[in-house]
């Protein structure tokens, strides 16, 4: 679904004469642009800029690939990977120019990413998929990252748990077409997106469904 997001966790900061920057127009630039400058963020507050991210950092960085993909109201795998493609092209850049100052306006641009106070869909099962689609998410990004396998692990046990509830529900909605079935799962990715960052998210997802 999204292939591993490797580059992130080594960014590197800012090197001398910093150059003004602006959030560009174009959605795969915008977001890429904002999860560059939230990997720069995360790694501007760790003491070690060899040591590995912390998992919630991550998470806010990959959600601006999410988000893009998320933004037609049916996840796009493909557009989500775009958007990790030109994180990867405009690091350099970004890094050596006055990144701090788009954060007010990548705040403003995904509102999502300043969500406080998570809230999961009403409906359960949309809430169930939803919470099964962003772990596997996650997963698949992070997956060969060996530091987070702990909070990997507790999604993998969710989405497992999960699963074996949601197949009367899928099967209601969208009959046997394994297509039909796939698109639901993407719209509910889609959807749950846009309720806080993931790890968040997913916080709330092990509290409500993971007893």
């Amino acid at each position: 679904m999204f292939r591993p997001l490797l580059m992130v966790s080594s960014l590197l900061l800012a090197s001398c004469g910093p150059k003004a920057l602006t959030l560009p127009e174009q959605p795969v630039d915008r977001a890429a642009t904002c999860g560059v400058i939230a990997a720069q963020s995360a790694r501007l507050a760790t003491h070690d800029i060899q040591a590995s991210l912390p998992f919630d950092a991550m998470g806010q960085i990959i959600h601006y690939p999410l988000l893009a993909g998320s933004a037609g109201g049916s996840f796009s795998a493909g557009k989500a990977a775009e958007v990790q493609a030109r994180m990867t092209a405009l690091q350099e850049r970004i890094s050596e120019g006055k990144w701090q100052q788009l954060i007010p306006a990548c705040g403003t641009a995904f509102p999502a990413t300043a969500v406080k106070q998570v809230k999961l869909p009403e409906d359960r099962f949309d809430a169930q998929l939803g919470c099964v689609e962003l772990g596997d998410f996650l997963r698949s990004a992070l997956g060969e990252q060996a530091e987070y396998a702990n909070e990997l692990g507790e999604y993998r046990d969710l989405g497992t748990k999960l699963e074996m509830t949601l197949a009367a529900g899928l099967h209601s909605r969208a009959g046997e077409d394994p297509g039909a079935r796939q698109e639901e799962r993407r719209k509910a990715l889609a959807t749950i997106a846009k309720a806080g960052p993931p790890v968040a998210v997913l916080r709330e997802c092990l509290a409500r469904f993971g007893g």
